[in-house]
């Protein structure tokens, strides 16, 4: 009996070196990835060591951190669902018993608590610790800044805290309302994370329809349009006479010191302006036949093939929900990860959903920086600063945590959630997330719609030649020289 009772514990402590040892592999991998991601697009420094460059440092790694844990939520229900399909397929096959539940759920679990930590703690403290420089009379220092940020991190953690009491207070105001205020681990920290998951499927239901339509303005910018009713020789020779135009006009504007400044200035970049679009002219030109009249219609068709079938699905999770009560969103506990389909038909139906997950978050990430609001927390490569970087890592964060909820809200998947995603309140209530449903459907019609009609009027325009009226006068320069207003010389 006791040799029994030992081979269990040797098996249980295996176990959970194994799910540890695979869960550092895959973190590391994705802080790897997310490393090279943030050094390809953060500003280049000199190589002096002082302080602000180990404070760089730090702030650099606390962000790396954090988009990799963003990284582990975006791949966290694909994740499952294949690991569910692939137990259903192989029950029996050893080479696969380390995929469990009881590793799924610990992969949803340290995902919970990772993005409360960085959410809370590292992303905020990278920023005050970037920010700080010491309060004043004290020396100053790699110390007088982290006290100066703990310091900051107090006060912050006292108004969050009391903002969300007064909150709970005001909408809860019964009896056991009243005493869980004052249980921080048990109440407050899950009542926060759920507000902040609220605001991230907000986000992501302003994000991802404006997303869904830009996804065809930025593969439209990517690969090679067709050519239907251009003449593209015409417009090289047109666009290499403004290039010559704007080149002499710069030339004799540095002989006059007068003309100097902001002028000059605006000509060099209306130059460029025209140089990059007579590069991607000439791009469509040397493009062959297959990828100008093949590739683009058929990537086109799979984009409105996916965001058809996002829609379509949406609307179906509409009916579901007025029918059936099963169809809420919610939470589970049980570790029997692989003993049914959640796919009604199987393995075909969980690719798709993947593949929309991911279309989904990649959409909803387009949509996020074609916002006016978020402009200008678009990165730039080798010329971002940390704190776009930080900006950027937070609102990602904020994102893809509220993936997995947001793909079950609008029954995307039928994968229940799991760890603390099943535990946010505002899931359980009807009225929600009918209406989170329906405006996903309408606004991305709409968004659709909107996009479509004015593609192809701005391409009729095009093809019968009516652009070129809306030109405008620039009354910049100096000299009398008469520009339009998208940087092109009216006459030559």
């Amino acid at each position: 009996m006791e040799e029994d009772d030992v081979t269990i514990r040797e098996q249980n402590f295996h176990s959970q070196v194994r799910e540890y040892i695979i869960c550092f592999l895959l973190f590391a991998v994705l802080y790897i990835v997310s490393y090279c991601i943030i050094t390809r697009y953060k500003k280049k420094s000199d190589d002096h060591e002082d302080e602000d460059a180990v404070v760089n440092r730090i702030s650099l790694y606390l962000c790396t951190f954090t988009l990799a844990v963003s990284g582990g939520a975006v791949f966290l229900l694909p994740f499952s669902i294949i690991s569910n399909e692939i137990l259903l397929s192989f029950p029996k096959n050893y080479y696969i018993q380390w995929l469990n539940g009881s590793l799924i759920h610990g992969l949803w679990n340290l995902v919970s608590l990772f993005s409360n930590l960085c959410l809370f703690v590292l992303m905020p403290f990278a920023y005050f610790f970037l920010e700080s420089e010491g309060f004043a009379g004290s020396k100053k220092g790699i110390r007088a800044r982290i006290l100066e940020t703990f310091v900051m991190l107090f006060l912050l953690a006292l108004l969050i805290l009391g903002i969300v009491w007064v909150a709970s207070a005001l909408i809860d105001n019964d009896a056991a309302s009243m005493e869980s205020l004052y249980d921080l681990w048990e109440f407050y920290l899950p009542y926060l994370y759920s507000c902040i998951s609220l605001m991230g499927g907000l986000l992501l239901l302003m994000c991802t329809p404006v997303g869904l339509s830009r996804m065809f303005t930025v593969m439209g910018q990517l690969l090679v349009k067709p050519t239907i009713l251009e003449d593209l020789d015409e417009q090289i020779y047109c666009i290499h006479l403004q290039e010559e135009a704007l080149q002499r006009r710069l030339n004799g504007s540095c002989t006059h010191t007068y003309t100097r400044g902001s002028f000059t200035h605006q000509l060099n970049k209306e130059l460029d302006n025209i140089r990059n679009q007579r590069n991607k002219l000439e791009r469509r030109k040397k493009a062959s036949g297959w990828e100008k009249n093949l590739l683009y219609p058929i990537v086109m068709l799979i984009l409105l093939t996916g965001t058809t079938i996002s829609v379509l699905m949406v609307a179906l999770n509409i009916l579901y929900l007025l029918v059936d009560e099963t169809a809420m969103p919610k939470g589970s506990t049980d570790r029997g990860i692989g003993n049914t389909s959640l796919s009604t038909f199987g393995v075909a139906q969980a690719a798709l959903e993947i593949i929309l997950m991911f279309y989904l978050m990649v959409s909803s990430v387009v949509g996020f920086y074609s916002l006016r609001v978020f402009e200008v927390l678009t990165p730039r490569k080798d010329d971002t600063t940390m704190t776009t970087i930080i900006g950027c890592c937070v609102s990602i964060l904020v994102l893809s945590s509220a993936l997995p909820v947001m793909s079950r809200t609008l029954g995307i998947t039928r994968f229940d959630l799991l760890g603390d995603f099943g535990r946010f309140n505002w899931l359980g209530n009807f009225y929600i997330v009918l209406s989170y449903n329906m405006l996903f459907a309408v606004v991305t019609t709409l968004c659709l719609v909107r996009k479509f009609t004015s593609a192809v009027r701005e391409e009729l325009l095009k093809a019968l030649g009516l652009d070129k009226l809306q030109l405008s006068n620039s009354p910049t320069d100096p000299e009398s020289g008469k520009l339009s207003a998208n940087g092109h010389q009216k006459t030559l």
